[in-house]
């Protein structure tokens, strides 16, 4: 069990592994499923979520332990965040954005509810379709701020990107309000997508 769990990939693996036998279980023991539809958008759907469970947990890392304790960080200690941990989490937390909004078209369009989503629900009686669409559009904004803002900028605050010290600093405090504006809107978000979900 120690060789398992000292490997994230063994470990992701297994856990991976585990999903489907349980998957298997629920499934073929209350008759089977089958390759359709309903079948795709539960697929969809759990990946959804998986991805953007990454993406709003490495947001709220940022914000609630990272950012809020550099300043306690002796500046010997300071490069492993900049040089190591930041870049690797960036990395996970971007590529999180997009497919949680790759995942989320492709789920609403399997479900047919794309269109109405978009549009707020405008012309169909609002509901669950205004909810979602509130929660659909505050990610892709949320993405949008993960790409072509916090992204560009952490890579010139962390040095990935070479650039005046003035420069570095400016883009570091950018960085930072825009993260700090995807956490502003994240609840908001995850609230449209869960009321969505009771509402006709």
């Amino acid at each position: 069990m120690g060789n398992l769990l000292s490997s994230l990939p063994k470990t992701i693996h297994a856990s991976l592994g585990l999903a489907i036998l349980l998957f298997l279980v629920l499934f073929f023991g209350n008759g089977g499923f089958d390759i359709d539809r309903l079948f795709w958008s539960w697929l969809t759907r759990f990946f959804h979520v998986v991805v953007s469970i990454m993406w709003i947990g490495l947001l709220w890392y940022f914000n609630f332990v990272q950012i809020p304790n550099m300043a306690k960080i002796p500046d010997e200690q300071k490069p492993a965040i900049g040089k190591v941990i930041a870049p690797a989490a960036l990395f996970y937390f971007r590529w999180a954005a997009l497919l949680t909004i790759i995942s989320g078209l492709a789920l609403a369009l399997i479900n047919g509810y794309l269109h109405q989503a978009m549009t707020l629900g405008i012309g169909s009686g609002g509901g669950k379709s205004t909810a979602i669409g509130i929660g659909m559009w505050l990610g892709l904004v949320m993405a949008f701020n993960v790409w072509f803002v916090i992204w560009p900028n952490q890579k010139k605050a962390l040095g990935i990107v070479e650039c005046e010290p003035e420069q570095k600093a400016k883009s570091a405090k950018t960085a930072m309000l825009f993260s700090r504006t995807n956490t502003l809107l994240s609840l908001p978000m995850l609230l449209s997508m869960v009321a969505a979900q009771n509402l006709y």
